[in-house]
């Protein structure tokens, strides 16, 4: 074996560029850290042959001192950090310093900066472990990083970079990454003199641009969020933006805010999910469990939500310095953060639809739409006239609801053979009345209930939104540990097995958590003597059925912990109204009002929509109207 001996710089730093400088996007996720900690407010990212052939990131920001230009290619010097102290509370981007001289091991690199109070600008030039002079170069306020032939002196390596395309899709993303978690400086991005991306700087409004990024903590999380949605809309897309709720929690020196999006705007893969701690983008096995838990009861299947987060926490309070490419971070209190996230995101994806319209948005709404009759006066509403096998049952139901409602001719064969629109004999109620849902019309194949709102049409899955509100009271009701229980005036009896006679005796007081008095009658026959009071009676055999396999199968404890929701979810579904099940208006009224006060009545038990709105602009584009 060789003697131990101390290994050339050179060699060194290509072996941290194997841990840093994994790829391309890797170097450029470090000069762009680098820019930002500089204080850029403009950033220019120039790329060829996907930033392998040529990488160059320029900027406007400090800038560097041309005695320090040497320093800056050389391992472990830095301006962010002296001491241990600074290391625990890290509030820049970079500290090691170590990225760009492990650039210069595996690159050619030539770096060019001028300082505000400089005549000129200054260059260097590094390649396979020598530098240059620092001499005299023509360049305006700022620096800029140039990176030419990545891996041109390790041929093995450059062997496991991928494709041209490939490489750019990785660049590109970690452009997006960091022109997301700084929507107050411009970026754009170039590949092969093709421009890419182009984002203007959003100036929080009232205030000047940051100096450096160790200020970002002094900004209020009122100003951060101030830009945060065009930057978002720009970059991941309208339809994401408008599919989005926003985030925003603070307590005890954390503040969460961002985007979420609904679960019907889910995606096949993790690709549009962003979590930045502190203006750096991470992914964190804590916070992901977070996400997945806030999503677990309205996502379908194996979707994935999509988001824009920011969590802003005192920089003593996490470890940024446990991983080479600074992806990765360790809290001090997990199970704080963990929760803290977890109960924000619930809390904003589980608001009932009541409260989520505010009642000014809809008046801007109604006001949009030409179609729908408004009026200030104070007579009672009326239902529209529909030429509907059921157009006299809304009547009677809105007489009893509104008060008696006067046709044209006072009869209701009369007011039948009334045009379809007759708006001086209409009235409404005041537009900060009208519920968010709007108010049943009909049903529609026996499966869907359709409703018109200010927006316009509202079409209800009932079955789905019928299952998501008995399956939230059932949950709020075991939480309480009150569930209603139901005795039945004739016991259901049916056959079951042996085991499922000695489950419900043994079990017999957990079943009874659950509402259900399960007993035997013999030796072969169970009968269910109460049940719970909001589920349906006719289902009780199957229902009981349910939760005597759920008890013999995971036993009591976990039944009534971590196998709860998908128990309550089969037996809401058992319970819910069915398709081909006919509804009175009342009955469908009375479901848009549940839905309206439920949590995550937006979605079933099992992640898919309840409902969807069709405005009356999209239905005036159908019909082709005022073309």
């Amino acid at each position: 074996m060789s003697a131990i001996q101390l290994l050339p710089d050179l060699l060194i730093n290509q072996i941290a560029a194997g841990e840093v400088i994994e790829r391309p996007a890797a170097a450029l996720k470090e000069m762009l850290e680098n820019s930002l900690d500089a204080g850029a407010t403009e950033i220019i990212v120039q790329l060829e042959g996907g930033g392998v052939k040529l990488l160059r990131v320029r900027d406007n920001g400090s800038g560097i001192a041309p005695e320090e230009l040497p320093f800056a290619l050389m391992r472990h010097a830095t301006s962010k950090i002296a001491s241990l102290a600074d290391l625990q509370r890290v509030a820049s981007m970079g500290f090691r310093g170590e990225a760009l001289a492990s650039m210069a091991a595996v690159a050619q690199v030539t770096l060019t900066s001028r300082k505000t109070e400089s005549p000129h600008a200054w260059q260097i030039q590094s390649g396979d472990g020598t530098q240059s002079e620092v001499i005299p170069a023509a360049h305006a306020q700022g620096t800029s990083v140039e990176i030419r032939e990545l891996y041109f002196n390790t041929p093995a390596r450059r062997k496991f970079l991928k494709s041209e395309a490939t490489e750019l899709a990785y660049c590109e993303e970690t452009f997006k990454r960091i022109a997301l978690s700084r929507p107050d400086v411009a970026f754009s991005l170039q590949h092969n003199n093709r421009m890419m991306w182009q984002l203007p700087s959003l100036p929080r409004s009232g205030y000047a641009p940051l100096a450096s990024i160790s200020q970002l903590s002094e900004v209020s999380w009122e100003e951060k969020i101030d830009v945060l949605p065009k930057r978002i809309e720009a970059m991941l897309s309208k339809e994401f933006a408008q599919s989005a709720v926003p985030i925003s929690r603070k307590a005890a020196g954390l503040h969460l805010y961002g985007m979420a999006s609904l679960p019907a705007y889910s995606k096949a893969s993790r690709e549009a999910q962003y979590f930045f701690v502190n203006g750096r983008f991470i992914r964190d096995k804590v916070v992901a469990h977070a996400i997945r838990q806030a999503y677990q009861d309205i996502l379908h299947h194996q979707r994935h939500p999509a988001f824009v987060l920011f969590l802003d926490m005192p920089p003593e309070l996490v470890d940024v310095n446990v991983h080479p490419a600074k992806s990765e971070v360790r809290f001090r209190e997990s199970q704080a953060i963990h929760q803290f996230v977890f109960h924000t995101l619930q809390q904003a994806l589980s608001t009932p639809v009541a409260l989520t319209e505010n009642a000014s948005d809809l008046s801007n709404q109604l006001a949009q739409v030409p179609s729908v009759q408004r009026t200030t006066s104070t007579q009672q509403p009326m239902q529209q006239p529909l030429r509907l096998h059921m157009a006299s049952q809304p009547l009677a139901f809105y007489d009893a609801l509104f008060g008696k409602m006067e046709s044209r001719g006072g009869e209701e064969e009369k007011f039948n053979d009334a045009p379809l629109l007759n708006t001086h004999s209409q009235s409404f109620l005041s537009e900060t009345e009208i519920p968010p849902l709007g108010f049943a019309l009909a049903q529609l194949a026996g499966i869907y209930i359709l409703a018109q709102n200010v927006h316009g049409l509202v079409v209800v899955d009932m079955h789905a939104a019928h299952e998501r509100i008995v399956y939230e009271r059932l949950k709020t009701a075991l939480d309480g540990q009150q569930i209603p229980m139901q005795p039945l005036l004739i016991p259901v009896s049916f056959a079951a097995e042996a085991l499922d006679i000695a489950t419900a005796e043994e079990e017999h007081a957990a079943i009874a958590q659950l509402g259900f008095d399960i007993a035997p009658l013999s030796p072969t026959t169970l009968a269910v003597r109460a049940m719970p009071a909001m589920l349906k009676q006719t289902h009780a055999e199957a229902a009981a059925r349910d939760v005597l396999h759920e008890m013999r199968e995971y036993g009591a404890t976990r039944v009534l912990t971590e196998r709860r929701n998908e128990l309550l979810s089969t037996l809401a579904c058992h319970s819910a109204v069915r398709a081909n099940q006919i509804l009175t208006v009342p009955e469908m009224n009375n479901i848009l009002r549940e839905m309206e006060r439920t949590e995550r009545s937006g979605q079933c038990n099992h992640g898919r929509p309840t409902w969807f709105q069709m405005s009356i602009a999209e239905l005036d584009t159908l019909f082709m109207r005022g073309k």
